[in-house]
């Protein structure tokens, strides 16, 4: 824990001397009972110490050192879910997902595995699936609404080639719309731009100011490839965009390394699992990288991923919580003081 405005600490010196001024006003209570002439009143005032009279001070005396340590502005380490946080699914549709080596097949197991996340996530967290094959499309924007995302990730529909740096990019054009990102041009450069007759109309790109891998917490990105990059936008550039957003891209392989499997009709087909470029995508972006070479590795890691984007240990300032927590003991101390004494002393 580490304080932002540290020189406030220094009024617990006057904290400490409020006992010693309870303590004084004790003692001058006392010499003064003697001078009334009413029996009842001097027995009451002189009773002799009562652990409940004690009580009340002593709550009133940690309610101001809490809100003494809160004005000082802690910071700590704590465990929170994320708010307003967005995860985005970039899933490869490619042909290859056809083949049977994970069973029933790649693309159903990779579907079903999706489904189980959706379920296991906390509501509050936005999700949006991004498909590639060719070319990156968005298929379902981050929302909420989880029977929209299911219903989307039952109608993928496979296509040729395998373009993961445009999954990436695109993945990070959906979270950070105002910078600019435009796949199509990134894939065809300065022609795609010249056909675009709406390119006219956007906004300038916003200026930003790269920051360290990883340091996005509001977001982060699942991409599910079977393959190697094929076509479109490199890899390792569109890796680039993300880190340079601190956003993290957490990489599940699935399939073959070994560079042959069978399709769904029995005729087998050459294809590698690019691990190597796989795994710098996640190092890049302070991800990281899994494989799964079955349905049952593949459940487990959307488990494993799901769990670990719940929550997060972050520096968080906690000066609301001492706030409250000083209340609370300043309330506790009127409502024990009006019950005990009748009066708020």
């Amino acid at each position: 824990m580490f304080f932002l405005w540290p020189q406030y600490l220094w009024l617990m010196a006057a904290i400490a001397l409020l006992p010693i001024a309870y303590l004084w006003l004790l003692r001058r209570r006392g010499k003064s009972a003697v001078r009334y002439s009413s029996l009842g009143i001097v027995r009451e005032a002189a009773a002799g110490p009562h652990w409940r009279r004690h009580v009340p001070p002593a709550l009133m005396l940690l309610a101001c050192a809490t809100l003494v340590v809160a004005a000082s502005r802690p910071v700590a380490s704590v465990p929170l879910p994320w708010a307003r946080s967005t995860i985005l699914l970039a899933i490869d549709v490619s042909l290859s997902m056809r083949v049977t080596d994970v069973k029933p097949t790649r693309m159903a197991a990779a579907q079903a595995a999706a489904r189980q996340f959706l379920q296991d996530l906390p509501r509050e967290i936005e999700v949006g699936l991004v498909t590639f094959a060719g070319s990156s499309q968005v298929a379902q924007a981050a929302t909420l609404d989880r029977e929209a995302l299911v219903t989307a990730i039952d109608r993928i529909q496979m296509q040729f080639g395998t373009a993961i740096g445009n999954a990436i990019a695109q993945c990070v054009a959906e979270l950070f719309p105002d910078h600019g990102i435009d796949v199509g041009e990134m894939t065809f450069g300065g022609n795609k731009r010249a056909r675009s007759l709406d390119d006219r109309a956007k906004p300038p790109p916003k200026a930003f100011t790269p920051v360290a891998p990883g340091s996005y917490n509001s977001a982060a990105i699942i991409l599910l490839s079977d393959g190697r990059r094929t076509t479109g936008v490199d890899t390792l550039v569109a890796a680039k965009l993300a880190a340079d957003r601190g956003v993290r891209v957490y990489v599940v392989g699935l399939g073959t390394v070994d560079g042959f499997a069978s399709s769904g009709e029995g005729m087998p087909m050459y294809l590698r699992l690019d691990e190597p470029t796989l795994k710098e995508v996640a190092r890049m972006t302070g991800g990281e990288y899994h494989y799964a070479g079955t349905a049952e590795k593949l459940r487990s890691v959307y488990e494993n991923l799901g769990s670990r984007l719940q929550v997060q240990t972050r520096e968080t300032e906690v000066t609301a919580l001492l706030a409250m927590a000083a209340a609370l003991f300043a309330m506790t101390a009127a409502v024990l003081s009006l019950l005990w004494f009748r009066r708020i002393a």
